[in-house]
């Protein structure tokens, strides 16, 4: 695996690093939450950034090539888009399409947000 060097990794809520000053990243177990998901250890600083996407998102960007990362963006922003509106439909709509089809609309949110980051 190599680190693509000169790429801006985004942590989340407009923050970002350089993909060559990464030196670790690290889940965070403990208190982990919206805005809490990872921290990232930066060349240079004493303590580490924390991070609001998960620790594969992070590591698939640093990487992954600034077009190709470009585009697993926004394919990321579509699986969390899809995954917000699928959460939208209501219980009893969610049972009869379960009941009906055997598609999980449940399932497919939790993988869709696991898979998004």
């Amino acid at each position: 695996m190599t680190i693509q060097s000169d790429q801006l990794i985004s942590l989340g809520y407009g923050r970002y690093v350089r993909s060559d000053e990464v030196v670790a990243i690290e889940p965070i177990v403990e208190d982990r939450g919206p805005g809490r998901r990872t921290f990232v250890w930066v060349r240079g600083l004493p303590q580490p950034v924390v991070a609001s996407r998960s620790e594969k998102a992070i590591a698939d960007d640093l990487l992954t090539r600034a077009d190709d990362a470009a585009h697993l963006q926004e394919m990321r922003g579509l699986l969390r888009s899809l995954s917000r509106r699928l959460d939208e439909i209501p219980a009893v709509l969610r049972r009869i399409i379960r009941e009906e089809s055997g598609i999980d609309i449940d399932e497919v949110v939790r993988e869709a947000s696991r898979v998004a980051g």
